[in-house]
C-alpha cells in the first residue's frame, strides 16, 4: 500500500461506510472553531487554510488510492480542521466528481462559511453534505464551539436554510451534546425552534466519544435518547452510538498504521475491523514499544499517536 500525504484509510465510518479521506491540511489543525470536543489538540482558530496542497496533488493521490481500494463506499472531504477553508475547493470538487465511478462523495464542515454563495454552489455538487450545528444560541455557540472572531451564528443559520432551498442531494446535521453546555433544557428549546428551518434529510444527534481536546463530558445513549424525545416528533432525529461495521481487512505497514491512527485515535473493534490479521500483529508490536499510546474516553479505550502532544500543549497554556 502507498503511503499518501493528502489520503488516509479506508476507515470503517458508523454512518457512510468505508470512507477514503481527503486531508486537506495534512499534518497540522488548521480549524476556524477550536470546540471543546474536538479529538485534535487545541489550537488557535484560523481564517484560512497555509500552504494547502494543490488540487493536482491531492487528485493525483486520490487516483492512486482509488486502484488500490475500489471498493470504497465513500470519499470524504475533510481536514485536520475545516475543509471549507481550502481555497481552491470549487476546482478540486469538480475534479473529483469528474473522476467519479461507483462511490459517493462526501464533506464534514462545521457549516462556517455555508453563508458564503460559492460555498454553497460547491458543496451542492456533492452527494452528502453534513453540517455540525451544536447550538442555536449566541451564547451556546461561543461557548462550546470556540469560533474565529469574526464568526456569528446567525450567518450560518440564514446560510443552511438558504443551501437547503436549493441542494438536492442528502443534508444531514450533526449535533453533539456537552454535558452542562448544550444539553440544557433552554438551549435544546432554542434547537427545537430552529431545526425545523433547515429541512435536513437526518439529524444525528450524538456525544463525546473520543478522547477531547478539553475536559469536557460526555452523554451516554440513555442520556441522548431521552433529548432525541423531546425534540419535535416530525424532526428525522437518530441517536449516533458505536456498532459493528462491515469488515474491510485491508494490510497497513507500519507507517501505515501510525498515519491513521494520527489522523482518528481508533477503538480495538475498529483496528479489528479496519485491519488484516498481519497488521494488527503490526499494530501490536508498535503498541508494545510505545510508538502507540492509549486514552480512555467514558468506556471505550482508543488508541493514537498525538495523546502526549496535547498533554504538554495543556500544560503549556496554564503554566
Amino acid at each position: 500500500m502507498t503511503r499518501f500525504e493528502t489520503i488516509f484509510g479506508p476507515i470503517p465510518s458508523r454512518r457512510f461506510g468505508t470512507s477514503l479521506g481527503i486531508d486537506l491540511s495534512p499534518g497540522v489543525k488548521q480549524c476556524n472553531f477550536d470546540c471543546l470536543y474536538c479529538e485534535l489538540a487545541p489550537a488557535r482558530p484560523v481564517d484560512h487554510i497555509e500552504n494547502p496542497p494543490s488540487v493536482e496533488k491531492v487528485v493525483t493521490e486520490l487516483e492512486a488510492a482509488l486502484r488500490e481500494h475500489p471498493q470504497v463506499d465513500v470519499v470524504t472531504l475533510t481536514a485536520n480542521g475545516e475543509p471549507t477553508l481550502y481555497p481552491c475547493l470549487d476546482e478540486l470538487i469538480d475534479r473529483i466528481e469528474a473522476m467519479k465511478k461507483g462511490y459517493k462523495t462526501l464533506v464534514l464542515s462545521n457549516a462556517s462559511t455555508i453563508h458564503d454563495p460559492k460555498i454553497r454552489e460547491a458543496l451542492a455538487r456533492l452527494d452528502t453534505v453534513k453540517l455540525s450545528f451544536d447550538c442555536a444560541t449566541e451564547s451556546c455557540f461561543k461557548k462550546l464551539d470556540r469560533p474565529h472572531p469574526s464568526i456569528r451564528l446567525a450567518p450560518i443559520v440564514e446560510g443552511i436554510e438558504t443551501f437547503r432551498k436549493r441542494y438536492d442531494g442528502e443534508l444531514i446535521l450533526e449535533i453533539l451534546m456537552v454535558r452542562g453546555i448544550n444539553d440544557k433544557e433552554s438551549e435544546i428549546e432554542a434547537l427545537n425552534a430552529l431545526l425545523p428551518s433547515f429541512g435536513a434529510d437526518r439529524i444525528d444527534l450524538g456525544s463525546v466519544d473520543r478522547p477531547p481536546a478539553y475536559p469536557v463530558e460526555g452523554l451516554d445513549y440513555h442520556e441522548l435518547l431521552a433529548i432525541a424525545r423531546r425534540f419535535d416528533p416530525a424532526l428525522p432525529v437518530h441517536v449516533v452510538s458505536r456498532h459493528p461495521e462491515k469488515p474491510n481487512k485491508g494490510r497497513y505497514s507500519d507507517e501505515e498504521i501510525l498515519a491513521t491512527l494520527a489522523k482518528r485515535p481508533l477503538t480495538r473493534e475498529d483496528i479489528e475491523t479496519l485491519m488484516d490479521n498481519a497488521s494488527i500483529g503490526r499494530f501490536e508490536r508498535l503498541l508494545a514499544k510505545g510508538e502507540i499510546s492509549t486514552k480512555r474516553a467514558g468506556r471505550l479505550i482508543f488508541y493514537g499517536t498525538g495523546f502526549d502532544r496535547q498533554k504538554s500543549k495543556k500544560r503549556g497554556r496554564h503554566s
